[in-house]
């Protein structure tokens, strides 16, 4: 838990691109009306989950007002409503809501990150942005990998940045590298890669993904994993840094 601990810290002291530190601090001083009164993290979110994950959930990139305002992956915002009822449903998260990085949030067995630690503009990091962010990921998946067994990608832009992670972190790479769709299914050495739309707004509010498809894919991924839903013994929350 110390080496993930420790990449966990060193992803929150990030500044490695200009476009993404102007913009995660701009709205930071700036806000949102509705959270005037709150202190907004402002810096790169690292991920969420124990060390010993045995399922990962990979995302694209912090909210604005969501991770980018509270410090944790998926919280405050309404993807993060839906992911995280999803979870519960599913018995991998001790609570359907994730309001704050101090809530008492638990995920048993499961972790959640992304390919890129800051909120971008308009949710859209460049590819530049995404592959300097990449050795992050793999540095995190190289410290999963001893547990891991299965990981569910949320969105096609997770999707493309996930494969390389995977290939440099040394995982085999299937050659094309496969085409991202929800419910895909990709074996890589040991690993269940899944496939699953994101649970962004525009998806969720159309019925491109609904909350039973949401659950049937993580469900699989996680009986994929040897994961038993509230049995699961991995917990953690993770507290503000102090730093």
């Amino acid at each position: 838990m110390n080496a993930l601990a420790d990449l966990d810290r060193r992803i929150a002291g990030c500044r490695a691109c200009p476009r993404l530190v102007d913009w995660r601090e701009e709205v930071a001083r700036t806000k949102r009306a509705a959270f005037a009164d709150w202190t907004y993290w402002g810096r790169p979110v690292p991920g969420f989950g124990p060390a010993d994950a045995r399922m990962l959930i990979v995302g694209l990139a912090p909210a604005a007002h969501g991770g980018n305002r509270t410090g944790r992956m998926f919280t405050g915002d309404r993807s993060g409503d839906v992911l995280y009822q999803a979870l519960y449903d599913i018995g991998l998260a001790s609570q359907p809501t994730a309001v704050t990085a101090d809530d008492g949030l638990e995920l048993h067995g499961v972790r959640i990150t992304s390919p890129v630690h800051c909120a971008p503009p308009a949710n859209k990091p460049t590819p530049g942005e995404r592959d300097t962010c990449r050795p992050w990921l793999v540095q995190e998946l190289n410290l999963l990998r001893p547990t891991l067994r299965s990981v569910v990608v949320l969105g096609a832009f997770g999707w493309q940045a996930a494969l390389p992670a995977f290939a440099e972190a040394g995982w085999s790479v299937p050659r094309p590298r496969p085409v991202f769709g929800h419910g895909a299914r990709v074996p890589l050495d040991g690993l269940e890669l899944f496939g699953c739309f994101h649970v962004s707004q525009r998806n969720t509010f159309t019925g491109k993904l609904t909350p039973e498809m949401l659950r049937e894919v993580l469900r699989t991924a996680a009986e994929t994993a040897g994961l038993r839903g509230r049995t699961a013994e991995n917990r953690t929350t993770r507290p503000p840094y102090d730093d």
